[in-house]
Protein backbone atom coordinates (compact mmCIF):
# COMPACT_ATOMS: atom_id res chain seq x y z
CA UNK A 1 0.00 0.00 0.00
CA UNK A 2 0.86 3.68 -0.93
CA UNK A 3 2.28 5.70 1.99
CA UNK A 4 0.08 8.79 0.98
CA UNK A 5 -3.40 6.84 0.48
CA UNK A 6 -4.97 3.47 1.33
CA UNK A 7 -7.11 1.97 -1.43
CA UNK A 8 -9.80 -0.21 -0.70
CA UNK A 9 -9.88 -2.64 -1.99
CA UNK A 10 -6.92 -4.49 -2.88
CA UNK A 11 -8.70 -5.63 -6.02
CA UNK A 12 -11.31 -4.39 -8.52
CA UNK A 13 -13.79 -6.94 -8.89
CA UNK A 14 -16.18 -6.43 -11.79
CA UNK A 15 -19.66 -8.57 -11.68
CA UNK A 16 -19.06 -11.02 -14.69
CA UNK A 17 -21.86 -11.01 -17.13
CA UNK A 18 -22.12 -11.81 -21.09
CA UNK A 19 -22.90 -9.21 -22.96
CA UNK A 20 -23.53 -6.39 -19.90
CA UNK A 21 -20.92 -3.68 -18.54
CA UNK A 22 -20.65 -3.96 -15.30
CA UNK A 23 -18.65 -1.40 -12.36
CA UNK A 24 -16.69 -1.83 -9.46
CA UNK A 25 -15.88 0.97 -6.80
CA UNK A 26 -12.61 1.85 -5.33
CA UNK A 27 -11.90 3.87 -1.79
CA UNK A 28 -9.06 6.47 -1.66
CA UNK A 29 -8.50 7.23 1.82
CA UNK A 30 -5.97 9.97 3.08
CA UNK A 31 -5.28 9.51 6.30
CA UNK A 32 -2.42 12.25 6.30
CA UNK A 33 -2.61 16.11 7.16
CA UNK A 34 -1.77 17.08 3.45
CA UNK A 35 -3.29 17.37 0.22
CA UNK A 36 -2.88 14.04 -1.95
CA UNK A 37 -2.85 14.43 -5.73
CA UNK A 38 -3.93 10.97 -7.40
CA UNK A 39 -3.81 9.39 -11.29
CA UNK A 40 -5.46 6.60 -12.41
CA UNK A 41 -3.70 4.50 -15.08
CA UNK A 42 -4.91 1.15 -16.70
CA UNK A 43 -3.09 -1.52 -19.31
CA UNK A 44 -6.30 -1.56 -21.26
CA UNK A 45 -6.98 2.38 -21.14
CA UNK A 46 -9.89 1.69 -24.20
CA UNK A 47 -11.66 -0.65 -22.48
CA UNK A 48 -12.35 1.41 -18.81
CA UNK A 49 -13.73 4.43 -18.17
CA UNK A 50 -12.11 5.67 -14.84
CA UNK A 51 -14.00 8.38 -13.39
CA UNK A 52 -12.40 10.56 -11.79
CA UNK A 53 -9.26 9.36 -13.26
CA UNK A 54 -7.37 12.26 -11.47
CA UNK A 55 -8.14 14.30 -8.70
CA UNK A 56 -6.98 15.69 -4.82
CA UNK A 57 -7.92 13.33 -1.67
CA UNK A 58 -8.24 16.35 1.15
CA UNK A 59 -6.62 16.07 4.47
CA UNK A 60 -8.19 12.83 6.25
CA UNK A 61 -10.56 12.47 3.61
CA UNK A 62 -12.06 10.11 0.98
CA UNK A 63 -12.33 9.56 -2.78
CA UNK A 64 -14.87 6.98 -4.65
CA UNK A 65 -13.34 6.23 -7.51
CA UNK A 66 -15.45 4.43 -9.98
CA UNK A 67 -14.51 2.05 -13.38
CA UNK A 68 -16.85 0.52 -15.59
CA UNK A 69 -16.29 -1.61 -18.05
CA UNK A 70 -17.26 0.08 -21.39
CA UNK A 71 -16.63 -3.16 -23.97
CA UNK A 72 -19.05 -5.51 -22.80
CA UNK A 73 -17.88 -9.42 -23.27
CA UNK A 74 -18.90 -11.52 -26.10
CA UNK A 75 -17.45 -14.84 -24.75
CA UNK A 76 -16.16 -15.39 -21.50
CA UNK A 77 -12.49 -15.48 -20.51
CA UNK A 78 -10.35 -18.78 -20.33
CA UNK A 79 -10.75 -19.57 -16.98
CA UNK A 80 -12.70 -16.56 -15.63
CA UNK A 81 -8.98 -14.73 -15.74
CA UNK A 82 -8.25 -11.23 -17.01
CA UNK A 83 -4.73 -10.10 -17.33
CA UNK A 84 -5.69 -6.02 -17.11
CA UNK A 85 -4.00 -4.17 -14.49
CA UNK A 86 -4.78 -0.40 -12.35
CA UNK A 87 -2.08 1.77 -11.08
CA UNK A 88 -2.78 4.11 -8.96
CA UNK A 89 0.08 7.09 -8.51
CA UNK A 90 -0.38 9.90 -5.71
CA UNK A 91 2.01 12.60 -4.15
CA UNK A 92 1.36 15.44 -2.05
CA UNK A 93 0.32 18.44 -3.54
CA UNK A 94 0.53 21.97 -2.48
CA UNK A 95 -2.50 23.26 0.44
CA UNK A 96 -5.74 24.34 -1.65
CA UNK A 97 -4.90 22.05 -4.78
CA UNK A 98 -8.28 21.56 -6.83
CA UNK A 99 -8.99 18.83 -9.36
CA UNK A 100 -8.44 21.18 -12.33
CA UNK A 101 -4.97 21.90 -10.94
CA UNK A 102 -3.71 18.46 -11.60
CA UNK A 103 -1.21 18.52 -14.67
CA UNK A 104 0.21 14.87 -15.79
CA UNK A 105 3.91 16.53 -14.57
CA UNK A 106 2.79 16.21 -10.62
CA UNK A 107 3.48 12.27 -10.89
CA UNK A 108 7.02 12.92 -13.06
CA UNK A 109 9.86 10.85 -10.62
CA UNK A 110 12.23 13.59 -9.86
CA UNK A 111 15.37 13.90 -7.32
CA UNK A 112 13.08 15.42 -4.67
CA UNK A 113 9.26 13.68 -5.16
CA UNK A 114 8.51 10.85 -4.10
CA UNK A 115 5.68 9.52 -6.18
CA UNK A 116 3.96 6.66 -4.24
CA UNK A 117 2.07 3.94 -6.55
CA UNK A 118 -0.58 1.05 -5.76
CA UNK A 119 -1.12 -2.30 -8.28
CA UNK A 120 -4.49 -3.27 -8.49
CA UNK A 121 -5.67 -6.41 -10.73
CA UNK A 122 -8.64 -7.07 -12.34
CA UNK A 123 -11.07 -10.05 -10.65
CA UNK A 124 -14.16 -11.73 -12.47
CA UNK A 125 -17.11 -12.61 -9.68
CA UNK A 126 -20.06 -14.64 -10.79
CA UNK A 127 -22.86 -11.81 -11.67
CA UNK A 128 -25.44 -14.31 -9.55
CA UNK A 129 -23.77 -16.23 -7.01
CA UNK A 130 -25.34 -19.27 -5.93
CA UNK A 131 -27.60 -18.50 -2.12
CA UNK A 132 -25.69 -19.50 1.15
CA UNK A 133 -26.73 -22.44 2.74
CA UNK A 134 -28.92 -20.87 6.00
CA UNK A 135 -27.52 -21.50 9.46
CA UNK A 136 -30.58 -23.71 10.65
CA UNK A 137 -29.52 -26.23 7.65
CA UNK A 138 -26.94 -27.66 9.16
CA UNK A 139 -28.85 -27.62 12.71
CA UNK A 140 -32.78 -28.85 12.49
CA UNK A 141 -33.57 -26.50 9.75
CA UNK A 142 -36.97 -25.95 8.41
CA UNK A 143 -35.74 -27.41 5.57
CA UNK A 144 -35.15 -30.11 7.71
CA UNK A 145 -38.05 -30.78 9.19
CA UNK A 146 -39.64 -30.73 5.50
CA UNK A 147 -37.45 -33.91 4.56
CA UNK A 148 -38.68 -35.65 7.72
CA UNK A 149 -41.97 -34.65 6.75
CA UNK A 150 -41.34 -36.29 3.14
CA UNK A 151 -40.38 -39.18 5.08
CA UNK A 152 -43.40 -39.52 7.21
CA UNK A 153 -45.76 -38.73 4.15
CA UNK A 154 -43.87 -41.40 2.31
CA UNK A 155 -44.29 -44.05 5.37
CA UNK A 156 -47.90 -43.35 5.80
CA UNK A 157 -49.01 -45.68 3.18
CA UNK A 158 -47.26 -48.65 4.26
CA UNK A 159 -48.37 -47.87 7.94
CA UNK A 160 -51.70 -47.77 6.25
CA UNK A 161 -51.22 -51.06 4.41
CA UNK A 162 -49.86 -53.18 7.45
CA UNK A 163 -52.93 -52.17 9.71
CA UNK A 164 -55.35 -53.12 7.08
CA UNK A 165 -53.14 -56.80 6.49
CA UNK A 166 -53.20 -56.91 9.91
CA UNK A 167 -57.07 -56.67 10.58
CA UNK A 168 -58.32 -58.01 7.38
CA UNK A 169 -60.15 -60.83 9.22
CA UNK A 170 -61.09 -58.99 11.72
CA UNK A 171 -62.62 -55.96 9.81
CA UNK A 172 -64.81 -58.52 7.22
CA UNK A 173 -66.37 -60.12 10.43
CA UNK A 174 -67.26 -56.89 11.95
CA UNK A 175 -68.90 -55.46 8.86
CA UNK A 176 -70.91 -58.23 8.56
CA UNK A 177 -72.25 -58.17 12.10
CA UNK A 178 -72.88 -54.33 11.84
CA UNK A 179 -75.10 -55.16 8.26
CA UNK A 180 -76.80 -58.26 9.70
CA UNK A 181 -77.83 -56.01 13.00
CA UNK A 182 -78.93 -53.23 11.09
CA UNK A 183 -81.14 -55.55 9.06
CA UNK A 184 -82.36 -57.08 12.36
CA UNK A 185 -83.74 -53.46 13.27
CA UNK A 186 -85.05 -52.68 10.12
CA UNK A 187 -86.84 -55.74 9.95
CA UNK A 188 -88.50 -55.70 14.33
CA UNK A 189 -89.60 -51.93 13.26
CA UNK A 190 -91.30 -53.20 10.25
CA UNK A 191 -93.05 -56.25 11.90
CA UNK A 192 -93.55 -53.52 14.79
CA UNK A 193 -95.56 -51.46 11.77
CA UNK A 194 -97.09 -54.42 10.34
CA UNK A 195 -98.82 -55.34 14.23
CA UNK A 196 -99.54 -51.85 14.42
CA UNK A 197 -101.11 -51.94 11.06
CA UNK A 198 -103.26 -55.16 11.27
CA UNK A 199 -104.57 -53.39 14.31
CA UNK A 200 -105.84 -50.55 12.93
CA UNK A 201 -107.50 -52.57 9.96
CA UNK A 202 -109.13 -54.27 12.24
CA UNK A 203 -110.58 -51.35 13.92
CA UNK A 204 -111.27 -50.31 10.37
CA UNK A 205 -113.62 -53.48 9.65
CA UNK A 206 -115.32 -53.52 12.72
CA UNK A 207 -116.35 -49.90 11.66
CA UNK A 208 -117.27 -50.34 8.47
CA UNK A 209 -118.84 -53.64 8.59
CA UNK A 210 -122.10 -52.71 9.33
CA UNK A 211 -122.34 -50.34 6.49
CA UNK A 212 -122.83 -49.60 3.23
CA UNK A 213 -119.05 -48.91 1.95
CA UNK A 214 -118.07 -52.72 2.79
CA UNK A 215 -116.90 -53.43 -0.43
CA UNK A 216 -114.61 -50.51 -0.56
CA UNK A 217 -113.57 -51.49 2.87
CA UNK A 218 -112.38 -55.05 1.56
CA UNK A 219 -110.50 -53.58 -1.22
CA UNK A 220 -108.93 -51.20 1.56
CA UNK A 221 -107.96 -54.57 3.12
CA UNK A 222 -106.75 -56.37 0.43
CA UNK A 223 -104.45 -53.46 -0.59
CA UNK A 224 -103.04 -52.95 2.79
CA UNK A 225 -102.64 -56.74 3.37
CA UNK A 226 -100.87 -56.72 0.22
CA UNK A 227 -98.39 -53.91 0.72
CA UNK A 228 -97.75 -55.24 4.21
CA UNK A 229 -96.70 -58.66 2.13
CA UNK A 230 -94.51 -57.16 0.11
CA UNK A 231 -92.59 -54.97 3.04
CA UNK A 232 -91.97 -58.10 4.80
CA UNK A 233 -90.67 -60.00 2.26
CA UNK A 234 -88.40 -57.44 1.35
CA UNK A 235 -86.74 -57.46 4.72
CA UNK A 236 -86.88 -61.45 4.84
CA UNK A 237 -85.30 -60.72 1.76
CA UNK A 238 -82.43 -58.56 2.80
CA UNK A 239 -82.08 -60.91 5.77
Amino acid sequence: MGDFLYVQPSELKFPYELRKQSSCSVQLINKTDQYIAFKVKTTSPKRYCVRPNAGVVLPNSVCNVTVVIMQAHKEAPADMQCKDKFLIQSVVAPSGTTNKDITAEMFNRKEDKIVNEVKLRVVYIPANPPSPVPEGDEEGSPRTSSVEDDNRTTSLPEAVTRLLDKSNGKSSSSEAKSKISKITEEKASAIQQNKKLQEELELLKRQTGKTRAGGSASMFVVLVSLFLGILVGYFIYRA
